[in-house]
């Protein structure tokens, strides 16, 4: 039997379309702001192959090679992670970008979580990682704001 679980979490931010995906795709810069993503390498295409640290609390570190499946600037990206192979434990994270008035975006960061694993994962998946995801869209929102303060 496989198991499935989405959670999202999405926040509104003061800025373009444009300037959040810029942020989101900045990976190089993940380390001054990004409080659940202490490193992501690899390029925002689709096909690539990502090397990801996800930061856990306690200061512990999780480590996930996940492949890009959507790229589109400005308006989603996601990838899809898995644990060991197909079905054990699979996570599709995606982040929306949705500019519903001009210099206004509203930004969702969700995850689909499927296979046999999912059930014993529950509170890791319901409290930690729904937590987190609400921390990142914070410090996006303040990142981009903060950008659009120095131009």
């Amino acid at each position: 039997m496989v198991f499935t679980k989405e959670i999202r979490s999405e926040v509104e931010i003061e800025g373009t379309a444009e300037e959040v995906w810029s942020v989101l795709t900045d990976f190089d810069r993940y380390g001054e702001w990004n409080p659940g993503f202490s490193q992501v390498r690899g390029r925002a295409e689709v096909g690539a192959t990502l090397d990801v640290t996800f930061l856990r609390s306690g200061d512990r570190t999780t480590k996930m090679h996940p492949r890009v499946l959507v790229a589109e600037p400005g308006r989603e990206f996601r990838w899809l992670g898995r644990l060991l192979m197909p079905w054990v434990f699979d996570g599709e994270h995606r982040f929306e970008i949705h500019e519903d008035e001009p210099g206004r975006v509203r930004f969702v960061q969700a995850e689909r979580f499927r296979g046999v694993l999912v059930p014993f994962f529950r509170h890791l998946i319901e409290v930690d990682t729904l937590t987190t995801f609400g921390e990142v869209n914070e410090a996006l929102a303040a990142r981009v704001v903060e950008l659009r303060s120095t131009v």
